[in-house]
C-alpha cells in the first residue's frame, strides 16, 4: 500500500490530505497560513508540519506510515525561483519529527501552484479547465499532454477580472456615478448605505480610504451587487454581465491555446463569486457552451487538498 500527502496552502489556511493508493483519504488536516512570500519560510513549514500531523493523527492508524509521494500546491508558487524555495522546504519536512516515515524520491515531490491542484480535485483528474472567481480571478487549464495555459492571476491592481474584488470597486463607482448624476439611478446606492450602516453613499469615503480597508474587505461587498442584480437593478445587472464577459473570454483563450474548438472537456467554477443570486454561473455556462457546445461546467467534486494527493498519487504509477 502506497501512501501520500496532499498539501493545499494558501494565504488564510493550509489543508493536508492522507491518502491510499485507492484514492481513499485517510486523514485530513488543517492548520494555519503558509503562503511564504507574506509570512516566511519558517512559519510556513511550521504550518504545513501541522496539517500533516493533524491528518495522520486523523487517520488513527497504528502502524508507522510510510509516505511515498507529496504534492504541494501552495498560492503564488509558479517561478523556478519559488520552487527551489519549497523544495528546500520539503527538505526540512523531512528532518523534523513527524509520526511517519518518509520514502521521498525527487520524482515523488510535486511542487505547484493552487490553480493545478484546484483543477485536478475539482474535475477528479489533471485534465480540464478550472475558473477560480473569488476574492481575485484566474483560469488555468492542462490537456492530455501536459500542457497548461494560465490566463490572468495577475492581483488586484493589474488583473482579477470577474473577481468579487472587480464586481464590488465597480458597484461602488456605479453608486457614487448615480448620486453625481452621472449616470442613472441604481438600488446600489441604498444596498451600499444598508450593507455598511451609512448614512450617506458619501461615507464610502471614510470606509474605504480612512479606515484602510484591503482586497478581501473590499471583496466582501460583493454580495451587494449580486443582490442588487438579482433584483433587477440594470446597473447590477451590467455589471455582472461584464465580469461573465471577461470570465468566458479567458477560458475562451484558455481553449484556444491548448485544447481544439470541439473537445469534450470538463470546466470546473469554483469561488464565491459563483454562489450568488443573480444566476452568474448559469449565464457564464450558457455564454460559454454557445461557443463550445462539448464543455460540461461542473462545480468542484473535491477540494484542491485532494486534487495534490492525486499529483502526487500520479508520481507512484509511473
Amino acid at each position: 500500500m502506497s501512501y501520500v500527502l496532499g498539501i493545499d496552502g494558501g494565504g488564510s489556511k493550509t489543508v493536508c490530505v492522507l491518502m491510499d493508493d485507492l484514492r481513499q483519504v485517510l486523514g485530513r488536516g488543517e492548520a494555519g497560513p503558509s503562503n511564504y512570500q507574506s509570512i516566511g519560510i519558517e512559519a510556513t513549514l511550521q504550518s504545513i508540519q501541522s496539517a500533516i500531523h493533524n491528518a495522520v493523527e486523523a487517520a488513527r492508524i497504528t502502524n508507522t506510515l510510510k509516505i511515498n509521494a507529496i504534492c504541494l500546491g501552495l498560492a503564488g508558487v509558479g517561478r523556478a525561483a519559488d520552487i527551489e524555495v519549497v523544495k528546500g522546504l520539503v527538505q526540512e519536512l523531512q528532518n523534523n519529527k513527524l509520526p511517519i516515515t518518509w520514502a521521498l524520491q525527487p520524482a515523488n515531490i510535486v511542487i505547484c501552484n493552487d490553480a493545478l491542484i484546484a483543477l485536478v480535485g475539482g474535475i477528479g483528474q489533471p485534465v480540464g479547465i478550472v475558473v477560480v472567481a473569488g476574492t481575485g480571478s484566474i483560469v488555468f487549464g492542462r490537456n492530455y499532454q501536459g500542457h497548461t495555459k494560465r490566463v490572468g492571476g495577475w492581483g488586484y491592481i493589474l488583473g482579477d477580472e470577474g473577481s468579487a474584488y472587480k464586481i464590488a470597486i465597480a458597484g461602488m463607482n456605479a453608486a457614487l456615478k448615480s448620486a453625481d448624476g452621472r449616470e442613472m439611478s441604481t438600488s446600489l446606492i441604498e444596498g451600499f448605505k444598508q450593507d455598511l450602516d451609512l448614512e450617506s453613499i458619501e461615507d464610502l469615503i471614510e470606509v474605504i480610504y480612512r479606515r484602510e480597508w484591503g482586497v478581501k474587505q473590499i471583496a466582501a461587498l460583493a454580495p451587494v451587487v449580486d443582490f442588487a442584480a438579482a433584483s433587477g437593478d440594470i446597473v447590477a445587472n451590467s455589471i455582472i454581465d461584464d465580469a461573465v464577459k471577461e470570465l468566458v473570454k479567458a477560458t475562451s483563450t484558455v481553449i484556444d491555446a491548448i485544447f481544439s474548438s470541439d473537445s469534450v472537456l470538463e470546466v470546473v467554477t469554483t469561488g464565491s463569486v459563483w454562489r450568488g443570486k443573480c444566476k452568474m454561473h448559469e449565464i457564464f455556462t450558457a455564454s460559454l457552451v454557445k461557443k463550445f457546445p462539448n464543455l460540461n461546467v461542473i462545480f468542484p467534486r473535491y477540494e484542491p487538498a485532494y486534487g495534490a494527493g492525486l499529483l502526487a498519487l500520479l508520481t507512484t504509477q509511473n
